[in-house]
């Protein structure tokens, strides 16, 4: 009798084509290139290759960014911060989701609106700088309308698109069994782009953050952004530096908050793909 053989396993790559990586692979890549990264910054520095005014040493940054919440109370510009990107992408989301479900489900209103919102999505927020502090003054109303207007119109045209593309036998069944358009909507559209919507709240919070600086040199005196304009009046690049690397960690902590959230509310979608 012929013994079987079995087959001798396959030699894993470094590279593998949408394959995914073990987490400790990924927590040793993550770890690794931001080493590189400071590691080519703090050679820069003490080689005397940049200017040090310009571009001050990652250790002197570091002791800034300490000094600045132990000494100098940036916590609470850290506070205000984030509650004017929360708030404005509250809005922008109560605004959106509706409307771009609506927009994915109905062609009828995304021939009425999507003329409008494809019009306003190509223009740059901070061109409204100007109209918005003639409107509303030098309070906060201009900053969160801001950040408002560079989030709200790309929001719902995500929204929009991952709406259209929820399977057609899906909605057809509903019709086929006797469901009205509320409850198609409501019970079969939804569900199935509410996945979808979480990743594009992801994204377009990313879009948020990006215009937190511009929307905090609208006549502020609070915030990150009003801390690094200080900073630059008295070439202080260590702070603008500093500031620089709390809005990149903030942005990445809810970045990795939303991961989990999409993994808490949708598990079957991580069963799905492995």
């Amino acid at each position: 009798m012929s013994e079987s053989v079995s087959a001798p396993p396959r030699r894993r790559h470094f590279l593998e084509v949408r394959k995914p990586v073990s987490k400790r692979q990924a927590v040793l890549s993550a770890i690794a290139i931001w080493v590189v990264f400071f590691g080519i910054w703090a050679a820069a520095s003490a080689s005397g290759m940049v200017n040090e005014l310009l571009v001050p040493a990652p250790q002197k940054v570091l002791f800034t960014i300490y000094d600045l919440f132990a000494e100098r109370a940036f916590a609470a510009d850290v506070l205000i911060s984030i509650m004017r990107v929360l708030i404005a992408f509250l809005l922008a989301s109560i605004v959106a989701i509706p409307l771009g479900v609506m927009m994915g489900s109905f062609p009828a209103v995304e021939g009425i609106v999507n003329p409008f919102v494809s019009a306003w999505r190509y223009l740059p927020a901070p061109s409204f700088i100007p109209i918005l502090l003639m409107w509303f003054g030098t309070g906060e109303t201009p900053k969160l309308a801001l950040l408002f207007i560079g989030v709200v119109f790309l929001l719902i045209t995500l929204v929009m698109d991952h709406t259209k593309n929820v399977r057609h036998e899906l909605v057809e069944t509903a019709l086929t069994l006797g469901a009205n358009r509320y409850v198609t909507v409501r019970s079969v559209i939804l569900p199935a782009v509410l996945p979808e919507i979480v990743i594009a709240m992801r994204q377009m919070l990313a879009v948020t953050w990006t215009y937190l600086v511009i929307a905090e040199i609208v006549a502020s005196t609070t915030g990150i952004g009003a801390m690094m304009m200080r900073a630059r009046r008295f070439l202080h690049t260590d702070e603008i530096m500093a500031g620089i690397i709390v809005i990149g960690a903030l942005g990445l902590i809810f970045d990795l908050l939303f991961v989990r959230l999409h993994r808490q509310l949708f598990p079957y979608i991580q069963e799905k793909r492995r």
